[in-house]
């Protein structure tokens, strides 16, 4: 596993929650930069994504609102991404603590899948007309200009979980047999079930989690596991004394920025900053 190029993909995340979710503005056509020290590529944005918020009993007029939640991207070389997003509604997730299972959408006897999540996936599309296309109907027939060699899914927090969902199925519905993964910050997303036919499907995945992260930890065992790949951060420098990386707080330690960060200092090259009310 390459931490440069994940870096490099988790910056096309946080382009991603750059973008106010409100902004249903199509940025196809647009360029987005991902530069990290030796990896330097100029990606195209293809389409923005599209679906609903993430409801919750805080907040459940959330789910009819239509936000963006990332990009489909393809590189100069044809290479494809698909970037999505977090969203500040996981906390009230987390607050509801009810994380109720519903059986897998796109692939039978794939076992369950937390229902916030899947109905978040099944709502995804290329436009905001509920009739447009599926983000995996898209990628099975893309309206690029070229073939695609590639294709990456990479995600934080929600968009984790998101990624997760979308990856199976590419992978079991579209020519993309074999997709790279990486999510940051991702909760569990399915039972047992699932996690079984996940890893047997999608092995190429890398999931980075703050050991700190709360939201990686939910929701619980045995009822839901986290799929393969497991990158373990340690925001805490071991030593005498030891040494905060990042300031003990709970959004702090889910911050994409935070992972870039802790990630960047693993990787030996260029440190990417932190969020200044994140610096211990």
């Amino acid at each position: 596993m390459d931490l440069n190029k994940a870096i490099q993909f988790g910056l096309l995340v946080k382009a991603a929650e750059a973008v106010p979710p409100a902004n249903t503005a199509n940025a196809a056509g647009q360029s987005i930069p991902a530069i990290y020290d030796i990896n330097n590529v100029g990606y195209k944005i293809v389409t923005t994504i599209y679906g609903n918020d993430l409801a919750t009993d805080m907040n459940p007029e959330r789910g009819k609102q239509i936000v963006s939640f990332g990009y489909i991207l393809q590189a100069p070389n044809n290479d494809l991404v698909v970037a999505i997003r977090g969203t500040e509604g996981i906390w009230e997730w987390v607050h509801d603590a009810e994380f109720l299972a519903v059986n897998c959408p796109f692939l039978a006897g794939a076992g369950k899948t937390e229902d916030g999540f899947t109905a978040i996936y099944n709502s995804l599309r290329i436009d905001l007309a509920t009739t447009s296309k599926r983000v995996t109907d898209a990628l099975a027939a893309p309206p690029f200009n070229q073939s695609t060699n590639s294709l990456t899914i990479c995600g934080h927090s929600l968009g984790g979980a998101l990624a997760t969902l979308l990856a199976l199925d590419v992978a079991s519905n579209t020519a993309f047999k074999n997709p790279t993964v990486y999510t940051y910050a991702s909760p569990r997303t399915g039972d047992p079930l699932f996690v079984t036919a996940y890893n047997k499907v999608v092995p190429n995945t890398t999931r980075f989690a703050n050991r700190v992260d709360i939201v990686p930890k939910l929701p619980l065992p045995p009822e839901y596991q986290h799929v393969l790949g497991l990158y373990d951060l340690n925001p805490i420098k071991l030593g005498l004394p030891p040494k905060e990386l990042v300031k003990f707080d709970i959004e702090c330690e889910h911050h994409m920025t935070s992972y870039l960060y802790l990630l960047s200092l693993l990787a030996g090259g260029t440190v990417q900053p932190l969020d200044p009310d994140c610096v211990p």
